[in-house]
């Protein structure tokens, strides 16, 4: 496969991913507040499952599209880019997995004003990591 396929099929996950994680920070999270203790469990339940359908497939997408993209790319992108477009896409699955999933888990229970504010701040590590991703794809696409 050519390398600026390859580099377009990875901006394009990433783009993907950016604009869900941008809706995600922006929208949905800050929304949690607003729905009723009541309807928490449901609503969180049908959250986590549907939330998985347009998250995982494209995450796991992006994570081998950066693998092969920093193989591929090892000699001939500018001052190590793969590594760093893998290494942000690493970043986001670490701060995925060891934060957001376990503040979600915690949210199963029922509603928690704590855990929601949590969730909504340390997303911010992912939203930045994802948008760097993208502008770096993108400036190696226009070089």
């Amino acid at each position: 496969m050519p390398l600026r396929f390859l580099l377009l099929l990875n901006f394009a996950a990433a783009a993907y991913l950016t604009g869900l994680i941008w809706t995600i920070q922006v929208v949905h999270y800050p929304s949690f507040g607003l729905v009723p203790k009541d309807a928490w469990v449901a609503f969180h339940t049908a959250h986590t499952r549907r939330m998985s359908y347009v998250v995982m497939a494209p995450m796991v997408l992006e994570l081998a599209l950066a693998t092969w993209l920093t193989w591929a790319g090892r000699t001939v992108l500018p001052s190590g880019a793969g590594w760093w477009s893998l290494a942000l896409v690493l970043l986001i699955w670490a701060v995925t997995f060891l934060i957001s999933v376990p503040f979600h888990n915690r949210l199963e229970g029922g509603f928690d004003y704590i855990a929601i504010d949590g969730l909504t701040r340390t997303n911010w590590l992912r939203t930045l990591a994802w948008t760097a991703r993208a502008l770096l794809l993108g400036w190696l696409l226009v070089r």
